[in-house]
């Protein structure tokens, strides 16, 4: 049975950020990731963790300024300083909340988008140098146009090959099944191909089209959960998803699936 992760920026919307890890291990949750705890003390968060018996598998290096509209500095060519200093920060907390892998986001398409795909290497793989040696993971994901528009990359093999493209083993994709169905579906197809490879670091679902619970809209959520286990992939899965209302009723879908799955 694939392991399911809680996504604390999205689950538990009524509760203060550092309260929903209480709320994510009493629904039974063993792990958790996050968009940006920089706003926290990385020891308090620690310390929510720790204290709720909860390991951290995921959350994102800063994005630069998101309210005014940057969604990632990775590819933004002359903002390499301000990329290595959210990468620097990004790792520090890692080191703190032992976590495995960090998301890294790319940015928005700009007028010389070879010249972004040129920088983005050169900074993975400048990024993937200091994480190597702390065990860490960096992960790109293929947004869809409709949440972000205008982000640098939206399909999957566009991550795959960004990723190849660093030279770096420790640079990974995070899939994301409703961003991929949104924007090319084939979904089986793409879980066969791409998950043996090893190159998928972590996955993540939410209902399409309306990124609620997986159990609603089109996708046939039992399907794909079967089929991510038969590939053989042991990461995680994460719940990045809005709950239609309460979330611990709405996780009603998962307490289906672990009864029949046995556990």
């Amino acid at each position: 049975m694939p392991n399911f992760a809680a996504n604390l920026s999205f689950l538990y919307p009524d509760l203060p950020f550092l309260d929903r890890f209480a709320a994510a291990a009493r629904d039974g949750f063993d792990a958790v990731e996050f968009l940006f705890p920089y706003a926290f003390d990385a020891r308090d968060v620690k310390a929510r963790l720790d204290d709720h018996g909860l390991k951290p598998v995921l959350f994102n290096v800063s994005p630069g300024d998101w309210d005014g509209g940057e969604r990632g500095l990775a590819a933004r060519p002359g903002h390499e300083a301000r990329f290595r200093a959210a990468v620097e920060e990004a790792l520090a907390y890692a080191q703190v909340l032992g976590c495995p892998r960090l998301h890294v986001m790319a940015g928005l398409k700009e007028a010389d988008t070879a010249r972004q795909h040129a920088v983005y290497a050169e900074n993975l793989a400048w990024a993937a140098s200091l994480a190597a040696p702390l065990g860490i993971d960096l992960l790109l994901e293929a947004i869809n146009p409709r949440d972000m528009p205008g982000y640098l990359i939206s399909r999957q093999q566009e991550a795959h090959d960004a990723a190849a493209a660093t030279g770096a083993p420790n640079v990974k994709v995070q899939f994301d099944l409703y961003h991929c169905q949104i924007v090319e579906g084939d979904l089986i197809t793409k879980l066969r191909g791409y998950l043996p490879g090893g190159r998928v670091g972590h996955l993540q679902i939410a209902g399409v089209p309306s990124r609620q619970e997986p159990d609603t809209g089109e996708l046939a959520l039992d399907h794909l959960l079967a089929e991510i286990d038969a590939t053989g992939y042991t990461g995680h899965v994460g719940c990045e998803y809005r709950p239609r209302g309460d979330t611990s009723a709405g996780l009603a879908w998962l307490r289906r699936y672990r009864a029949s799955a046995g556990s």
